[in-house]
């Protein structure tokens, strides 16, 4: 309950306008009990940003088992998707940091991986067999990729810049690299 409200709140207002004493309040709760389940303000951030990460992966999976031609493609307009129905949960597992000496739990870990290796098996089956095993580093790059297209175009700032078309634009730069990749 209190991370359906909390998640429902931060798709609502964003990171930045979130308040834990406003979720505490709509569910009918102290702010103490939120903290006396999660432990601090952080641990509830990263479990409200856990259930963005499980929605976006069943998004991610769903679109991909859809896909009627290239898969990678399915996924990165899946990446578009998500992040433009929910622009503030997504938004907002970017914007939260833990402070420098902590350490996410690894169940939120498993979650953030579970999406990477999506994108590291779509990657796979677009590469040479001889170059699969280079899957993993290359997704790392062509994520940011897609996010920086992705954070352009929620921003407005492909916009001001003339792109019309943010996926195709990032799709094209995923071929691009792949297609080095394979070719080296």
């Amino acid at each position: 309950m209190i991370v359906a409200e909390g998640h429902r709140q931060i798709s609502e207002v964003g990171f930045a306008r979130f308040s834990a004493r406003e979720v505490a309040k709509r569910i009918g709760y102290s702010i103490g009990t939120l903290y006396n389940v999660f432990g601090s303000y952080d641990q509830l951030i990263l479990a409200i940003n856990g259930r963005t990460l499980d929605l976006w992966r069943a998004h991610l999976e769903a679109r991909i088992d859809r896909a009627q031609g290239d898969r990678l493609h399915c996924a990165i307009e899946a990446y578009f998707e998500f992040a433009f129905a929910n622009r503030h949960a997504w938004t907002a597992v970017y914007d939260f940091h833990l402070p420098e000496d902590a350490e996410p739990p690894e169940e939120y870990r498993r979650k953030v991986m579970a999406i990477f290796d999506i994108v590291v098996a779509e990657i796979a089956r677009s590469l040479p067999e001889n170059r699969r095993h280079e899957a993993a580093a290359l997704a790392r790059s062509l994520l940011a990729t897609v996010h920086g297209h992705c954070l352009f175009a929620l921003s407005g700032t492909f916009d001001i810049l003339g792109e019309e078309n943010a996926v195709a634009a990032a799709m094209a730069r995923v071929c691009d690299a792949i297609g080095a990749q394979a070719a080296s």
